[in-house]
């Protein structure tokens, strides 16, 4: 069984967490988990620096998309969708905090189920997890009317 006080299933293909140990990749890939998706940038305080080499020794499919909360953009966010769709299922997403790696997960789960990527951004946005600023609030959320 998973540690849901740090890994929580959204839905039968994604899991969200902040940061993961090494013994929690080993419980992923114990529990079924087929690839980890990691949303932290290299150039981050904390960034696991053997985390790719962990995970693929255990079997795990690994990537690593960067994701800046304060720079987030539709495009960004599409890169992520296709990474997401590509990778083995069920997939790991994790961040340092779990907070980006859900909305990433919720907007996927709402674009799958028909949503433009806007109207995703609206949802996230009102579970309060992003919020929309051309001022600077907490994260940017640039929008160019991209379509999924």
């Amino acid at each position: 069984m998973l540690s849901f006080s740090t890994i929580r299933r959204i839905n039968d293909d994604l899991a969200i967490a902040g940061q993961v140990t090494s013994a929690q990749l080993k419980e992923v890939a114990i529990e079924g988990y087929h690839s980890v998706l990691n949303l932290r940038s290299p150039n981050e305080v904390g960034f696991p620096d053997t985390e790719q080499q962990e995970a693929e020794l255990l079997g795990l499919h690994y990537s690593n998309v960067p994701v800046n909360p304060e720079t987030l953009d539709c495009d960004l966010t599409l890169q992520v969708l296709r990474q997401i769709n590509v990778l083995a299922k069920p997939i790991l997403i994790h961040c340092s905090n779990a907070v980006v790696a859900a909305a990433i997960a919720l907007i996927h789960v709402a674009v799958s189920q028909g949503l433009t990527v806007e109207q995703a951004f609206q949802q996230v946005e009102s579970l309060g997890l992003l919020h929309r600023s051309y001022e600077g609030d907490r994260v940017k959320v640039r929008h160019k009317g991209v379509r999924s």
